[in-house]
């Protein structure tokens, strides 16, 4: 792996690269949440489609379970295995694996690797500056273009608070 933070070259094209060039990243958040990640769509330049090689470690899940009021997600396994939650049902993916998650569909996604070995998935979204994501098991949802988090059953009717 290098050190680059992207594919761009001396003339400012976004050049090929391979995926161990790209720097890897992750997080974990206590005993049930983490993965690596490499942003393959950021590193080669792009903007408006989102691109991540994944690992998500035995015992871990990808992120809280949600569904994108705007954005549409692809999900191909590439090795290991995971259960898939989408809304109420699971569903186990294996390499070759493919899932699709439309945008408005109001359904909770998320991934967990309840096997013995890393699971490696390629993820690809739109990027939606103006993107609403709910939080299905907690009932946060989150407004990316305000960078904030609301319950989502804290609603309140369109005029209370209006003098009228």
């Amino acid at each position: 792996m290098t050190d680059k933070i992207s594919s761009v070259n001396a003339d400012g094209v976004f050049e090929p690269f391979k995926v161990d060039d790209v720097p890897v990243d992750g997080y974990a958040q206590g005993q049930r949440f983490g993965l690596r990640f490499q942003a393959l769509g950021n590193f080669g330049g792009g903007s408006h489609v989102g691109v991540e090689m994944v690992v998500i470690e035995p015992g871990r899940q990808s992120y809280p379970a949600h569904f994108h009021m705007l954005e549409e997600e692809h999900l191909l396994v590439l090795e290991g295995e995971a259960t898939l939650r989408l809304g109420d049902a699971s569903y186990e993916l294996s390499a070759g694996s493919y899932a699709c998650f439309p945008a408005g569909q109001k359904a909770g996604h998320a991934l967990v690797n309840n096997g013995h070995a890393p699971c490696r998935y390629l993820i690809v979204g739109e990027r939606n500056p103006n993107e609403v994501v709910v939080y299905t098991d907690s009932g946060r949802v989150g407004v990316r273009l305000l960078g904030e988090g609301y319950r989502k059953s804290a609603t309140i009717d369109y005029w209370e608070g209006e003098r009228t």
